[in-house]
């Protein structure tokens, strides 16, 4: 048996954090002494015994479906109530007017032996873009000498033939030959003439070199030609295409089912991928009548004025817009999951049972809400946050 200064001391360890079953173990103690000296040990509080508890989530046979132990930690929001005029946005690419594009043809066929522009160049109207050495300004300029000579020869025997009918020395018969030999003369001049004028060339300062100048102003959008290269005339392809791009094309793809949305005259607002933050309108020009066997999309043809920063080739988005409005569900970004490509939202359907259902969204709302197109409507709950439910899930 241990003294009483022994058992003071087996008190103090106590109290010091030992364990009393320790200590009864090795003295052979009364149980009821044991249990004593076991509610005097340290007991320390666990923070985790305050929280709420976790919840639970347990998966239905529907992988969409969950039910959870406390589904008070996920607070739920209604969904408002928006007017908005029905919208189909679809794709397209920025083209030349093809109004607005004029080809710059040489006439006068030959080598070239200096282009002045290239393609994507801007030029102004009359500018020069390249010089063709031809055999076939000889030709006309040759043409042109020859009906001088004759016209001259025409107006000196019609001076003559006019002297000698005023001695009455010809016929009148004669004199209108002679009339009219100087008209035709006259006519080959003016022919030739213009001839040299077509290809480029000063009649008063003849060339082999043909300059050929740009039509009008606009975007050299193609090009057909280069130095030593060989131009036929209106045989051969034309040597440049200058486009104007101060208005373009918007060309989409229309999905059959969707035409109805779309009508020729109506505006439609445009968003090139380049510049988001940029919109402009442009008007339904042409709805092809012939449909892409494959694709089921017909060609709309929108006119856009382009203020500088529309490019051949640019891809853009093109909204178009219905007549009538139609009501449609507000919430919360926060409360929409977006996972594998699709949109998400969890709603409750009752008994601690959630459902995860699939939205199509539509634009951003001022204060972070987000439009919802279909999926839920007007007064329907959904979880606040789907992406705390979400995590809750896969843990």
């Amino acid at each position: 048996m241990k003294t009483a200064l022994e058992w003071a001391r087996v008190w103090r360890r106590c109290l010091n954090g030992k364990s009393a079953m320790f200590f009864l173990a090795r003295s052979g103690a009364s149980i009821s002494l044991a249990l004593l000296l076991a509610g005097c040990g340290e007991h320390k509080e666990d923070p985790k015994a305050e929280a709420p508890p976790a919840a639970k989530v347990e998966a239905d046979l529907d992988a969409n479906n969950f039910k959870v132990d406390h589904p008070e930690q996920f607070p739920l929001v209604t969904a408002l109530e928006h007017k908005a005029a029905p919208s189909l946005n679809v794709t397209g690419v920025v083209q030349p007017d093809i109004a607005r594009a004029v080809p710059v043809i040489s006439l006068a066929s030959g080598r070239v032996v200096e282009v002045k522009a290239r393609l994507g160049d801007v030029v102004k109207k009359g500018q020069l873009l390249l010089r063709v050495q031809s055999n076939d300004v000889s030709g006309a300029y040759q043409l042109y000498r020859k009906a001088v000579n004759d016209e001259l020869l025409a107006r000196i025997q019609l001076e003559r033939a006019q002297l000698l009918y005023s001695k009455g020395a010809i016929a009148k018969s004669a004199l209108e030959q002679a009339e009219d030999v100087a008209k035709n003369a006259q006519a080959d001049v003016d022919a030739t003439t213009q001839q040299l004028h077509t290809l480029g060339v000063d009649k008063d300062h003849p060339s082999g070199i043909v300059d050929i100048k740009a039509p009008i102003s606009g975007v050299i959008t193609d090009q057909q030609v280069t130095n030593a290269g060989g131009v036929q005339g209106l045989g051969s392809s034309n040597p440049f295409t200058i486009s104007d791009l101060s208005y373009v094309w918007i060309i989409c793809d229309v999905y059959e089912n969707d035409l109805d949305a779309v009508r020729v005259g109506e505006t439609a607002d445009i968003h090139l991928n380049a510049y988001p933050k940029r919109s402009f309108k442009g008007r339904i020009d042409n709805i092809l009548p012939v449909l892409d066997p494959n694709l089921r999309t017909a060609k709309v043809r929108l006119e856009v004025a382009n203020p500088g920063l529309m490019r051949v080739g640019m891809f853009v988005t093109a909204t178009f817009y219905g007549k009538q409005a139609e009501i449609r569900a507000v919430i919360p970004a926060t409360a929409i999951l977006h996972l594998h490509d699709r949109e998400w939202v969890y709603a409750p359907v009752g008994a601690g049972h959630f459902k995860r259902l699939e939205v199509v969204t539509g634009k951003m709302m001022p204060g972070n809400m987000q439009e919802v197109v279909s999926g839920i409507k007007p007064g329907d709950q959904v979880v606040s946050n789907a992406l705390v439910m979400q995590n809750t899930i896969e843990q």
